[in-house]
């Protein structure tokens, strides 16, 4: 499985022949550098650049181009190496950009030689930098990993072989620059784009997911496979003329990567431009506050964000305000450990001197150091109160304006509810927040269609306030949390197209289940016994064999008539109860291949209760997005290492809202 990476993100590799694939949607000039465990590179010879292609285990391209393969043999590195960075730099003194930030975002792949990928990143962000270090390999303790880095120069390839410790650095820019201007003389038009699947950093993947979201970020399924191909005849690599860029399920589109608009081949009649999808930017979000006065903070606004509806605006504005915490809490953390850090040996360095160890001269010492401690935490959190009544300020604007999708259940928005025409972006699972900014929580989207099953955790969790330590009150408040979840499903989805089936055998969720029974929006009522589970789990299991096997074989119209294709939920209650082992092998099996095929799985149980299976359901438990009925801090973001803690998407009690929906919901459908 490829390792889609952000920035600062590492992935351990297992070959030590490799391929580096670059595509960006301008030429640009591919370079690796080796340096020792400081990031030092020792000299001219160890940069592997257009005018010396070649190093020990290293080669690279000789022209500037918008597609590169690089090789390396991490075997054959000198000893002494213990990174490879992967240089791009655009090329200096001709007619194409000179900032990163005018082109499509470069997309840089490490495969194998078979041509798998192992690890993916996409170099977003990037402004006024015209060099950045892409990737970079390292040994640690023996073995070697990848990390995206992302790190840009203004200043160019010399600025950043200074960086790197190279005492020759602006000889060996201006030999790279001189190399890549002879290529350029002597280059030839690239061949046009593949129609068959291939290469995917050179191909336009059809989103069926759209930002990652989340991919978790957060995340969806993918939906019905539709086959890529050049929307356009305009050839990769030509100067001045962008490629397109790929995009993955779970992520967002990213805005600088734009494909322009596609015109036929050069004598064809034909043009191959897709009739509904979208060509240019998406439009700035409109001007709707005064410009803030100098020296004040912006008002913050609804929908203040890129896209090209206020849905996606909001989205991808709830997504930013969850990286704009991340970063500055993640700030104020570092600041934190610097401080104490420092402190530390300050102080260590006073009691390593046997003459402050005793008298006032070693007092004062230790006083200093306590107080250049506290001014240090002080300054650290006076920048974080700041970013985060900013934050609070725009949460409390964002938060009314959400659509029902993505709003709580005690938003108005929820009494005007009508059954949409179309299905949403994403759908809102809860609430995430740190603790130091327990006042500001940020809606946790995941997009849709659902890409993994949910898994409501009934067991003990460490919620902070220590409630619901019965089980049968945790199994209870787990279900009314499934049941909150099926509900959000049914309402933002259009009339007819999810059905939600209930497998209970115990019948133990009778009364939380109440809601979608009496309403009617349910396929059938829940099924109960060891023979409810077979049903249910045999006939779903056969739908998605029969649609598995019908969009594989390239006949999807080709279904029964009749054939019921909507979106299908199963939720399972008491799990393990009055399920065998056949059973359990189809729910896996559910869980692995379902999501794909429209079919997805929210299981309500305690891991500890199915430990009697042993690791067999151990893959079972890891596909499943684990959610908790209470608040508990077991989300864990790579991007910056925070524990966020998750809240559920309750309803308020005494609150008639869901009956309202269901009831809506189901009108709806019999109109349908």
């Amino acid at each position: 499985m490829t390792a889609e990476l952000v920035r600062g993100q590492n992935h351990p590799l297992s070959q030590a022949r490799l391929e580096i694939r670059v595509s960006a949607g301008t030429p640009i000039v591919a370079a690796a550098a080796l340096s020792d465990e400081t990031g030092r590179i020792h000299g001219v010879e160890w940069v592997a650049h257009p005018g010396a292609p070649t190093q020990p285990g290293l080669e690279v391209s000789r022209q500037a181009t918008a597609d590169h393969r690089l090789a390396v043999d991490l075997d054959a590195l000198p000893e002494a190496v213990h990174r490879v960075g992967v240089l791009l730099a655009l090329p200096v003194g001709g007619a194409g950009p000179v900032r990163f930030g005018a082109v499509a975002a470069p997309f840089v792949a490490v495969t194998g030689l078979d041509g798998g990928e192992i690890a993916s990143y996409t170099l977003t962000g990037l402004d006024a930098e015209s060099a950045v270090v892409a990737l970079e390999l390292y040994r640690r303790q023996g073995a070697w990993k990848v990390r995206a880095v992302g790190q840009g120069y203004a200043g160019g390839l010399a600025e950043l072989l200074t960086d790197q410790g190279l005492p020759q650095a602006r000889q060996l820019a201006g030999s790279i620059d001189e190399a890549v201007a002879q290529g350029l003389a002597r280059s030839v038009q690239a061949p046009p784009p593949r129609t068959a699947d291939g290469d995917r950093s050179r191909q336009t993947a059809t989103p069926a997911l759209g930002p990652d979201q989340g991919g978790t970020a957060p995340q969806g399924a993918p939906g019905p496979v539709t086959p890529t191909s050049p929307y356009g005849g305009q050839p990769p690599g030509v100067p001045g003329q962008p490629t397109p860029q790929p995009t993955y399920p779970g992520t967002a589109p990213d805005p600088s990567a734009v494909t322009q608009p596609s015109v036929p081949t050069a004598g064809s009649p034909i043009d191959y431009s897709h009739p509904h999808r979208q060509n240019t930017a998406p439009p700035p979000p409109p001007p709707t506050a005064p410009p803030a006065a100098p020296g004040q903070p912006a008002q913050p606004v609804a929908g203040d964000a890129t896209g090209w509806s206020m849905e996606e605006r909001l989205y991808n504005q709830v997504w930013g305000m969850f990286e704009d915490l991340a970063r500055t809490t993640a700030a104020y953390r570092s600041a934190v450990d610097f401080a104490e850090s420092r402190m530390d040996k300050e102080l260590e360095q006073v009691l390593s001197d046997p003459r402050s160890r005793i008298g006032g001269q070693g007092d004062a010492a230790r006083e200093a150091a306590r107080a250049r401690h506290a001014q240090l935490v002080a300054q650290a959190r006076e920048a974080l109160d700041r970013d985060i009544a900013q934050l609070t300020a725009e949460a409390d604007v964002v938060e009314p304006a959400l659509p029902p999708a993505y709003a709580r259940w005690d938003n108005p928005v929820w009494h005007a509810y009508r059954p949409p025409m179309e299905i949403p972006m994403a759908l809102r699972l809860g609430d995430l927040h740190l603790p130091e900014a327990d006042r500001i929580r940020i809606p946790m989207l995941v997009r849709l269609p659902l890409e993994r099953g949910l898994w409501i955790d009934s067991g003990h969790t460490g919620s902070s306030d220590g409630s619901f330590t019965d089980s049968h009150a945790m199994g209870r408040l787990a279900m009314e949390t499934a049941v909150a979840h099926a509900a959000r499903l049914l309402a933002v989805y259009p009339a007819g197209e999810f059905t939600v089936h209930v497998i209970d055998p115990a019948g133990s969720g009778a009364q939380p289940l109440a809601p979608l029974v009496r309403s009617g929006v349910l396929a059938a009522p829940p099924a109960l016994g060891a023979a409810g589970v077979a049903d249910v789990l045999g006939r779903l299991t056969q739908r998605v064999d029969l649609v598995q096997m019908a969009v594989r074989g390239g006949a999807a119209d080709s279904l029964p008539p009749g054939f019921d294709t909507s979106q299908q939920l199963l939720i399972v209650n008491d799990f393990p109860h009055g399920f065998d082992d056949r059973a359990v092998n189809q729910l896996r099996y559910l869980a692995d291949e379902g999501p794909a095929f429209g079919v997805h799985l929210m299981m309500v149980a305690d891991r500890e209760e199915s430990s009697g299976y042993g690791p067999l359901l151990d893959p079972l438990w890891r596909s499943l997005l684990r959610l908790t009925p209470v608040s508990d801090d077991h989300l864990a973001d790579p991007w910056v290492g925070h524990a966020w803690t998750y809240e559920p998407s309750l309803v308020p009690p005494g609150s008639q809202v869901l009956q309202q929906v269901l009831a809506r919901v189901a009108a709806a459908r019999t109109k349908y």
